[in-house]
């Protein structure tokens, strides 16, 4: 069995269930946050393996039931424990993991004890420039906004998901961030 390869289709059968409140789509946004854990794993010198995983896993709770999205840090962190240990995944790697679901949402403010945390933290953030189709759906079709009220809403969660990433990423993100700004006009 292959660890990361187990837990991608477990995620992908999670996101195509017809009880996941946020459709198939947020497969990419969990895909685009483990590829840019791992990307900045490797600038960072952090555990690649860790970071890959935490990204993989970090959303489990909320696409698996829509009730625990409030708290899907904390369920969230309990479903990978569950998982890895299943897999007789070190205890050590499997705490660290539990650390980066625990603090990778920037709308819950703690403090981000590992180079691990702030890569998948900072990986969920730069993820919404990945899924610009996503945000606009969800302001035209889910929240009923007009094409202003839409490019607002879009512009603004892309700024607020900057100004939570590590000044290090923000960095490294830069001309990422200044072509979507363009885009958007």
């Amino acid at each position: 069995m292959n660890l990361i390869e187990d837990i991608k289709a477990d995620i992908k059968m999670r996101c195509e269930s017809p009880n996941n409140f946020f459709g198939k789509g947020c497969y990419d946004h969990i895909e685009s946050v483990a590829r840019h854990a791992v990307e900045l794993a490797k600038q960072y010198h952090a555990d690649i393996e860790v970071c890959e995983i935490a990204g993989w896993l970090h959303d489990i709770a909320s696409i698996t039931d829509y009730a625990l999205y409030e708290s899907h840090h904390i369920h969230g962190a309990q479903m990978a424990e569950a998982i890895l240990s299943t897999y007789d995944y070190p205890e050590v790697k499997i705490e660290k993991v539990k650390q980066c679901i625990l603090n990778h949402r920037g709308s819950v403010i703690r403090n981000k004890m590992s180079i691990e945390e702030i890569c998948v933290a900072d990986a969920d953030a730069i993820s919404h420039y990945d899924n610009l189709p996503a945000l606009f759906y969800l302001a035209y079709v889910m929240r009923k906004m007009d094409q202003n009220e839409g490019v607002h809403f879009v512009r603004n969660k892309l700024i607020r998901s900057y100004d939570k990433m590590s000044e290090k990423s923000k960095l490294y993100y830069k001309d990422k961030r200044e072509q979507i700004y363009n885009l958007l006009g």
